[in-house]
């Protein structure tokens, strides 16, 4: 699988993917607002990934920081926190990377400030590494658990990309594929073209040909009528955000997927990574959902237009699922009934107790 991010020689390098599928490129950040651009330009995308995305351009924009103490040196890291707050408000991981961030450093406040100040920068580098590393070994957790979902000869519907490239690597969706073709399963993956940027068609499709997984294409408005004809057995998506109640902040089309599949008797499944999981909000009326440019509704990848000149558009990026259509939310943890995930992060409860066996 192709690196979606890493840090390297001093530098966030990170996968252009909206070059993809026609070309590979990468892009070189050599400062923190290069990387806040990618991740608004949505050049990365995907929570996961634009979580390390933030945690690497903090890291980046430390290194070039002058403070003679602890409280100067973080008082210039707010700008560059917020900066990085600011570029996508619906995904969550941008957020609990910064608080992580903010966490760790003001609990080695008293190493920090005995080794020199530099020593911070040298800690933020660290711990966006790990950051990476910890969110592979989450997706292939999820995979390993979602993959129990999943029987052999099954049909798979997924919409957007919950993929290696939204995440570190393995992806979350598509881990449960991926190991379910480890373990010999044979799977065939039906993927939404998901309108209007098309990270389903260019993305998703890309990704999983790359592993020699069957895989379908087919447009927004045709998975309805698949599912009537019996040619689904289940879905799968990601997450950006879910909250306290189980409702889940995901691509928009999302909604009207799960709502489909209720109406067929479709499992629909969430894989959710704990780090997109919000419990300081109690339901999906209260995310904050995402617009974006006209320019993407009224052209095809900014190449062709395809809408009268001055038409109103409305481009909402995300939309919420309730929870009641939903029949998992897969975690590194687990799989678990949406009521249950404001469970997972009491320390007093017995998580084996919740899980859907």
């Amino acid at each position: 699988m192709l690196k979606t991010i890493e840090w390297s020689n001093g530098k966030v390098r990170m996968l252009d993917q909206s070059r993809l599928p026609l070309e590979v490129v990468y892009i070189e950040c050599m400062d923190y607002q290069t990387v806040a651009e990618c991740i608004k330009t949505m050049k990365i995308r995907g929570a996961p990934a634009i979580g390390i995305a933030a945690a690497m351009g903090v890291a980046l924009g430390a290194q070039d920081i002058k403070a003679r103490d602890f409280d100067g040196f973080m008082e210039r890291l707010e700008p560059i926190f917020n900066t990085m707050l600011s570029t996508r408000p619906t995904a969550v991981n941008i957020r609990w990377a910064v608080e992580r961030i903010k966490g760790l450093l003001h609990a080695k406040r008293e190493e920090i400030i005995s080794a020199g100040i530099q020593h911070a920068a040298s800690l933020l580098i660290e711990e966006a590494n790990k950051i990476l590393t910890e969110d592979i070994e989450v997706n292939k957790a999820i995979g390993r658990w979602g993959a129990e979902f999943i029987s052999d000869g099954s049909n798979i519907l997924t919409h957007c990309n919950a993929g290696s490239l939204a995440t570190g690597g393995y992806g979350t969706a598509t881990a449960a594929i991926y190991t379910a073709k480890k373990q010999g399963k044979k799977v065939r993956v039906i993927v939404d073209e998901t309108r209007p940027v098309l990270q389903g068609a260019r993305l998703t499709t890309w990704e999983l040909m790359q592993e020699d997984i069957p895989v379908i294409l087919i447009t927004d408005n045709s998975a309805g009528a698949l599912m009537k004809a019996g040619e689904i057995d289940l879905c799968i998506v990601g997450t950006d955000r879910t909250v306290r109640n189980g409702d889940v902040a995901n691509k928009i089309g999302t909604y009207s997927v799960a709502v489909l599949c209720k109406e067929h008797g479709i499992p629909f499944y969430v894989a959710a990574p704990l780090s997109s999981i919000d419990l300081s909000i109690p339901s999906g009326d209260m995310i904050p959902i995402e617009e974006r440019g006209h320019e993407e509704v009224t052209n095809i990848l900014g190449r062709c237009q395809i809408a009268p000149e001055g038409v109103m558009v409305r481009n909402m990026v995300f939309d919420v699922t309730p929870h009641r259509y939903v029949t998992a939310i897969i975690t590194e943890k687990g799989a678990f009934r949406p009521e249950d995930i404001k469970k997972l992060k009491d320390p007093l409860i017995d998580i084996e107790s919740i899980r859907i066996k």
